[in-house]
């Protein structure tokens, strides 16, 4: 039998980080083809990540 030695804690926390980046960067890709391929809507273009737009804020009245 040629059974491999039981991995370090490093080694394995280095694999799983290893392969947490391949399934984010999978996601990533898969999340930009479902971009590209929807039509875009008219307007301005808006970042993904960005919060939308507010309202400013009303003018200031005074009295007197």
């Amino acid at each position: 039998m040629s059974a491999k030695p039981p991995a370090s804690r490093e080694d394995r926390l280095a694999a799983a980080l290893r392969e947490n980046l391949r399934r984010r960067k999978a996601q990533a890709r898969a999340r930009a083809e479902r971009q590209a391929a929807q039509p875009t809507p008219e307007g301005p273009a808006m970042d993904a990540g960005a919060p939308p737009a507010l309202d400013p804020p009303p003018e200031p009245t005074t009295k007197g």
